[in-house]
């Protein structure tokens, strides 16, 4: 999927039709989310113009700056259901973030160059996945060499067996080699047990093996950003411990596959490359923007909203983050903010951050026909899930037309006697819907229910009239 969407690092491997076209991406989040077309035009483009970019001669490619995207509308709207999805899609460096947990430096809180620095870490964890599993078949083969070398260990001479009591003491000189006959003997036995852990054959029986030991992280308080490293630098100075455990075969197998993994991949291939992902194709969805808007003239809690803007500007903008990996660029990151807006505007934002989001999309309120199509046309529909979750218990569900319409109005209706939360107050509905069901599916083994209009009507007409029971249950 990443060749598909990004194209390969090689020039001349590009080719426009290993890239989805906007229209393609759009099509590609229709299946998770209704509506919403605006949006998910502006973000397809967004990711379009990142892929122009990279085929740009390098003197203006730098010239080039993302168009960052501010996305408005309530909650539950899909703002943060598209970044999810978006990040799924492309398989590029993606992390999502709540402008609210953070603070102005100097104060005690997160500082917001941490964003870049986890984002980073992301994109390591992402490489180094890709490059094991380029890597798993043959670390896999090491895995069964190194089982069978424990599981039928080597033939030891007397005087060997002497000599391991003083090991931890003296060096001993080199011991008499097996006799040939032994050492054959070994090596058929091995052959045969690495063929029967291939055929899986040993899975549940038990074997010890050495595991490294990890350490506690130390904690340092006080001393600035980049502190937490200091683990990290220590442990690679410092062998790490290992201690005898007992294990399954199968569970042994997978251990000694991601070690082997570990060592055929090469870490500072790993870092270049998702340093690499990260200044040209890392995403930052920045969510609740709205929370640090200030509204007044600078007094109280506003002073910190506007000390957290000012701090996210020169990373916006475009600026070098120390991380334990190195300095990281973060001019090309593509950032997408949303919020809520309901009493800050975006023009409470501090102007020159409004200017780095050019894009703005506004995202519209569901209504009762968005609800019935969320209810039945995604992939990952609730009506679907439900269904599939009861199947496993053999009870059989099925919504009809008329109880996915009634559903969608009393949706909408607790929407508007109540807070608003959009598509999430499907959850807080079907869930009460169906509550009797699950509790009560282990013993409805066999049967099959109908959710009409009559039903769903029966067991949540009460609620909904109640306003005070739609409040605190709806």
């Amino acid at each position: 999927m990443f060749k598909k969407l990004f194209g390969s690092s090689q020039p001349e491997e590009r080719k426009e039709e290993k890239f989805l076209t906007p229209k393609e991406i759009v099509s590609e989040l229709d299946k998770y989310i209704v509506g919403q077309k605006e949006a998910k035009k502006a973000v397809a483009v967004a990711l379009r113009n990142r892929w122009r970019r990279q085929r740009l001669p390098e003197d203006m490619r730098d010239e080039v700056a993302p168009k960052n995207i501010i996305m408005i509308g309530p909650t539950g709207v899909g703002k943060t259901e598209i970044a999810r999805r978006l990040a799924k899609l492309v398989r590029a460096p993606f992390i999502k973030v709540e402008a609210t947990k953070f603070t102005e430096v100097g104060y005690v809180g997160r500082d917001v160059e941490s964003i870049i620095r986890d984002l980073v870490e992301i994109a390591v964890n992402m490489v180094k996945e890709e490059k094991i599993k380029e890597v798993e078949e043959r670390a896999r083969e090491l895995a069964y060499d190194r089982l069978a070398e424990i599981m039928v260990p080597e033939p030891q001479t007397p005087q060997q067996s002497i000599q391991n009591l003083f090991d931890v003491f003296l060096p001993s000189p080199k011991a008499e080699p097996s006799t040939e006959r032994e050492l054959s003997r070994v090596k058929d036995e091995r052959n045969r047990i690495k063929k029967l852990l291939k055929e899986g054959e040993l899975d549940d029986e038990i074997v010890e093996i050495a595991v490294t030991v990890e350490k506690p992280g130390i904690n340092v308080i006080g001393l600035g950003p980049g502190v937490e490293n200091i683990q990290e630098m220590l442990s690679s100075i410092l062998p790490k411990p290992k201690k005898p455990r007992k294990m399954k075969v199968k569970e042994a197998l997978k251990y000694l596959t991601q070690e082997e993994a570990q060592k055929l991949i090469d870490m500072d291939e790993v870092i270049r490359e998702a340093i690499d992902r990260v200044e040209n194709q890392g995403i930052v969805f920045i969510d609740e923007i709205d929370k640090v808007a200030a509204r007044s003239g600078g007094r109280g809690p506003d002073v910190s909203r506007e000390g957290v803007q000012r701090d996210l500007l020169p990373i916006v903008e475009g600026s070098k983050v120390s991380t334990k990996y190195g300095l990281v660029r973060t001019d090309h990151i593509l950032f997408i903010a949303a919020g809520a807006f309901h009493i800050a505007k975006p023009s409470d934002l501090l102007p020159e951050l409004q200017g780095r989001f050019p894009i703005r999309v506004e995202l519209k309120p569901l209504t009762k026909e968005d609800f019935v199509r969320i209810l039945t046309e995604p992939k990952n529909a609730l009506t679907k899930q439900y269904k599939a979750l009861l199947e496993t218990e053999g009870v059989e569900i099925e919504f009809t037309p008329d109880g996915i319409e009634e559903i969608a109005r009393i949706a909408e209706e607790a929407n508007t006697k109540a807070e608003n939360i959009g598509a999430r107050r499907l959850h807080t509905v079907m869930e009460k819907l169906l509550e009797e069901i699950s509790f009560n599916a282990p013993e409805m083994k066999g049967q099959k229910v109908v959710i009409d209009r009559e039903y769903v009507r029966e067991k949540l007409s009460r609620v909904i009239e109640d306003e005070d029971l739609t409040k605190y249950i709806l």
